[in-house]
């Protein structure tokens, strides 16, 4: 009895400790957030779609196998026959009441089915272009940091300048160009190989980082580019503050001067952009997706629209929505890991 009395009051005090918290607070507020954001966005995007001319029935007409009164039948079957807002009403309800987005009209299938699908292939090409992105500016934006105004310094402002110069598409085609010049060392389409089930587990991952390498470098230019010289910048700044200079006068050596005490404040900027990084990769993944016939998110999206596939078309930007809140969000709680003396509620 003793025992279940003193278990019922340490539950009750981490319960109340976790409620108090500032990191639980802010998250609940910000997912809060989130749920105005999502439904303005799926608003926005529903609204856009009745406003551009003709629906998905339109495409059915030009068809004449297919009789009038099974594309009325059909409009009545998906609730086009009813009014805008009727519509919009109806879709949302069904979310918060079952869980359900909705049938495609053109797959005739489960939305969320069909997302489930496509979305790990998008994460797996955004978060391998995070990783690579992050593990090669970062470094080289330090070492064009610390030998400012020397050859080193000046060829990667070269590599960056031509890397932000050159939008997602561009670099897309020339990397197709390449593809041709030299098949078949890259394959292009798809994520795996014709024989990808006869593989054993290390080749299967090797089939996909293979069919991968392509579409990452077009993702990861232009974030590449930017993210070093904002590197570069950053720990400029920091090497030229006071306590910097105060610790070299102390004689400490250069390389603890640099990686310890200047680039942990030089970091920090870098991890608020996290979030607005992974909304330009999964931005860029939709065209990327689309090039090299990659099967995710963007490529379904794109689908979507051209049929006027509206239910699935609100989900794809939905589920783009949630993608970058989170994005953002880990973001936020990176830098409060990285910097205690930061309050989350100044982020917001």
């Amino acid at each position: 009895m003793t025992n279940t009395k003193i278990s019922l009051e340490t539950g009750r005090d981490w319960l109340i400790k976790l409620v108090t918290d500032e990191t639980f607070i802010y998250v609940i507020k910000r997912l809060l957030q989130a749920l105005l954001t999502i439904f303005l966005a799926s608003a926005l995007s529903f609204f856009i779609m009745k406003l551009s001319p003709g629906d998905y029935v339109d495409t059915l007409r030009q068809n004449p196998k297919i009789s009038p009164e099974r594309i009325e039948e059909i409009r009545r079957q998906f609730g086009l026959d009813k009014s805008w807002p009727e519509q919009f009403w109806l879709w949302l309800r069904q979310i918060i009441t079952r869980g359900d987005f909705g049938t495609s009209f053109v797959y005739q299938r489960s939305v969320s089915s069909l997302l489930w699908e496509r979305v790990p292939a998008t994460l797996l090409l955004a978060i391998a272009s995070l990783i690579t992105t992050w593990a090669i500016a970062i470094p080289l934006g330090i070492l064009a940091a610390v030998k400012q105004n020397r050859l080193t310094d000046k060829i990667l402002q070269v590599f960056s300048y031509a890397g932000q110069g050159f939008p997602s598409f561009i670099s897309a085609l020339f990397l197709l160009f390449l593809a041709q010049i030299t098949t078949p060392l890259f394959p292009v389409g798809n994520m795996t190989s014709i024989d990808h089930a006869e593989l054993n587990w290390l080749g299967k991952m090797l089939d996909i980082v293979w069919h991968m390498i392509l579409p990452l470098i077009a993702l990861s230019i232009t974030s590449f580019a930017g993210l070093q010289r904002i590197m570069r910048g950053q720990l400029l700044d920091v090497l030229r503050q006071d306590y910097i200079q105060t610790a070299r006068a102390k004689g400490l050596p250069e390389d603890r001067v640099i990686y310890v005490h200047a680039l942990r404040n030089a970091i920090n900027p870098l991890i608020t952009l996290l979030g607005f990084e992974l909304a330009g990769l999964l931005s860029g993944a939709f065209i990327t997706e689309n090039f090299f016939n990659w099967p995710g998110l963007g490529k379904l999206t794109l689908q979507a629209v051209l049929a006027k596939d509206q239910y699935l078309v609100m989900a794809s930007l939905v589920m783009s929505a949630v993608l970058l809140i989170i994005g953002n969000l880990i973001a936020d709680l990176m830098l409060k890991a990285a910097d205690p003396r930061i309050k989350l509620e100044d982020l917001n």
